[in-house]
């Protein structure tokens, strides 16, 4: 009689349930109570009141590569406005026969970019190839050399002028703001009332201030007949900004040191600069990644109010393309054009440093 019955008791375990499928995904996180019931609810109604159109207007209906006067009688999009106009939104008022000069900066800089993310490339021929490429995109944009025609910095623009003023602007605010850090930690009284008084001043003041100082105030402290570049004063004016925060964030990193890593880099004979290059700085520097690149994409974003002091970067160049009679009222596609680049950059720049992080987390 027990054997009999031990079987049917058998077939009545069941394995505990490890996949739900997608109904029971379904049920747990967007119907598990009548709060998320109704989100739900509302989400997917405004999602097909908005989604639908909105593909319609951008890819069904739309026009890509047709002249001015047809995207007048379409009901869409009119992205052709890209295609006919692209070469000035990217490289301004470069002449248009020596547009390859920047397109080569341009590619060299993505090249140099993406093998510096690798932390095996890390090393003194990184550091050599940055400095060749720089020098050989300054001359590429500048010219004079090598039986390359001058061209003036005024007619530098659209996108290039972007990355120049965010690439060249972030490279040099880093470490700025990390002397910053450093010096307002600093023992000695002149030194950290300097860091203090200027890290304060600049933090108190918007950037719009600092780009009209550079472009209209500063240049009425100049003797009588010298002058300094407008995009070298924007520039300075971006990283002077930019290194002010910075340092805030890295001084919060050294604050969350312990002070027996001092104590420990103080009995093994290191010097301060030892301990600081050895022992503080790479952990303090890991701690604060999230918070630094937030600053740093801001700081790639503020790169568009140079528009302001009349500067022909991404943003300039789109607007003064909306101004011509043929395409007004097409400012839409234009700046989501805009936006996609902008927003390429942030993306590149936020996903490097999760992954930067998760590398240098891996002791922990």
């Amino acid at each position: 009689m027990a054997n009999a019955i031990q079987p049917s008791r058998k077939e009545e375990i069941k394995p505990p349930v490890v996949h739900v499928g997608v109904v029971g995904w379904i049920r747990k996180n967007l119907f598990n109570n009548w709060l998320n019931s109704l989100l739900t609810v509302v989400t997917v109604f405004l999602l097909l009141k908005t989604v639908p159109p909105f593909v319609r207007w951008a890819f069904i209906d739309s026009v890509w590569n047709t002249p001015a006067q047809a995207c007048r009688h379409a009901t869409g999009a009119c992205w052709s406005i890209i295609p006919h106009n692209y070469r000035f939104i990217i490289f301004g008022f470069f002449p248009y026969n020596l547009q390859w000069r920047p397109l080569l900066a341009m590619i060299m800089l993505f090249v140099l970019l993406f093998f510096s993310q690798n932390r095996k490339h890390w090393k003194k021929s990184l550091a050599y190839s940055w400095i060749a490429g720089l020098f050989i995109m300054g001359l590429l944009l500048k010219g004079g050399l090598f039986g390359l025609k001058s061209v003036e910095s005024t007619q530098w623009g659209g996108l290039v002028l972007t990355l120049l003023l965010s690439v060249f602007g972030l490279t040099a605010a880093y470490p700025l703001g990390v002397v910053l850090a450093l010096g307002r930690q600093s023992k000695m009284p002149a030194v950290k009332t300097l860091c203090i008084v200027y890290i304060e001043m600049i933090r108190g003041v918007p950037l719009i201030s600092l780009l009209f100082m550079a472009s209209i105030i500063f240049p009425l402290f100049l003797p009588e007949g010298v002058t300094i570049n407008k995009i070298i004063r924007a520039q300075a004016a971006i990283i002077l900004f930019t290194a002010a925060y910075i340092a805030e964030v890295v001084r919060g990193g050294l604050q969350a040191m312990a002070k027996g890593q001092y104590e420990a880099a103080e009995s093994m004979g290191l010097n301060y600069y030892q301990t600081m290059r050895l022992i503080i700085l790479p952990q303090a520097l890991k701690i604060v990644i999230p918070p630094t690149v937030s600053i740093l994409i801001s700081a790639f974003k503020d790169t568009s109010l140079v528009v302001i002091i009349a500067l022909y970067d991404l943003l300039k160049t789109t607007q003064t393309v909306l101004s011509d009679p043929r395409w007004l009222g097409y400012s839409r596609e234009a700046y989501i054009f805009v936006a996609i680049i902008y927003f390429l950059g942030c993306f590149s720049m936020s996903n490097y440093s999760r992954k930067l992080e998760k590398e240098l987390s891996r002791g922990d």
